[in-house]
């Protein structure tokens, strides 16, 4: 699958990628418009949009860290990709880097934006407070620079940009994100949520949750009953307490963050939505052989 996010992201989206597009076929919502309140690395959003599955996304990240990346990507895209190019990748700019998103309130919206890119394309698994792949010392069998492609890096974020006028970039709460886009979005909208891991949220995310944050967005989205939508959370029995009522399916998909291992997650719908008989929405294998049968065409 092609990558167009510039951002490696724990627990990114574009695993259900595939699954995201049948819902958008199977619900008549093609050119329409596509929803992220938790934007992240934005790759499931980026993926319709480039491949022409909706007319316009809308990405909102309460992180002033991925903010600003994202602003600098689609407003600042020429002195984004000059420091993407200049900068050395080494250890002594990693601790520059560092220093930077650590004291946000001192710089500019290019530099947070740029230090945000840096430190995702450096750090284990992509995690803003995490180590340098290698360690200090550099020892690592992977290198700080192990996936830092500047080219293919700077071809991504041009191509992004190319679509500006077509992608809508927010730094909101998310609650009070989706309730202002419940009353501006036309009908053929699909929200998709994928709010911080609850149980492993505080290990993996700046801005993380605790129960009655989880509690108050489902609350909210609850309420979005003229609306499709989808919610996708690592599978806990508190989630699927908070979205007892609706429709859930829980399946299992291979985790990369730290090391490999298997988990499993849940996704909850609204009455509104049709949802296709797919078990694993991460088998691509499967929802290829359900768009070939009988029953889809």
């Amino acid at each position: 699958m092609k990558f167009f996010s510039p951002l490696r992201y724990p627990g990114g989206k574009l695993k259900v990628s595939q699954y995201i597009k049948l819902l958008i076929d199977t619900n008549n919502l093609n050119d329409g418009h596509y929803v992220e309140p938790y934007a992240g690395g934005a790759s499931v959003a980026l993926d319709l949009l480039i491949n022409e599955y909706v007319s316009n996304i809308h990405i909102n990240d309460i992180d002033l860290a991925i903010y600003s990346f994202w602003h600098s990507t689609l407003y600042d895209t020429e002195n984004f990709c000059k420091l993407i190019n200049d900068t050395v990748v080494s250890v002594e700019e990693w601790k520059k880097q560092k220093f930077i998103i650590k004291n946000k309130d001192q710089f500019s919206a290019l530099e947070i934006g740029f230090s945000t890119f840096f430190l995702n394309r450096t750090n284990r698994s992509g995690i803003l407070n995490a180590g340098m792949i290698g360690g200090n010392e550099q020892t690592g069998n992977w290198k700080i620079d192990a996936r830092y492609n500047k080219t293919d890096l700077i071809k991504r974020i041009e191509l992004i940009n190319r679509f500006e006028d077509r992608i809508s970039l927010n730094n909101m709460d998310a609650v009070e994100y989706v309730q202002m886009i419940d009353n501006t979005l036309p009908n053929n909208t699909l929200i998709y949520l994928d709010p911080p891991y609850y149980k492993k949220g505080k290990e993996l995310y700046i801005n993380y949750y605790n129960h009655e944050d989880h509690k108050e967005i489902a609350d909210v989205v609850k309420k979005l009953t003229n609306r499709y939508w989808l919610v996708s959370y690592d599978n806990e029995t508190a989630i699927k307490e908070l979205y007892s009522g609706f429709r859930q399916k829980i399946y299992s998909l291979n985790y990369s963050v730290g090391k490999a291992s298997k988990g499993s997650e849940v996704i909850i719908y609204n009455d509104k939505l049709f949802v296709p008989e797919i078990e694993n929405p991460t088998d691509k294998k499967e929802i290829s052989n359900f768009i070939k049968s009988e029953i889809y065409l």
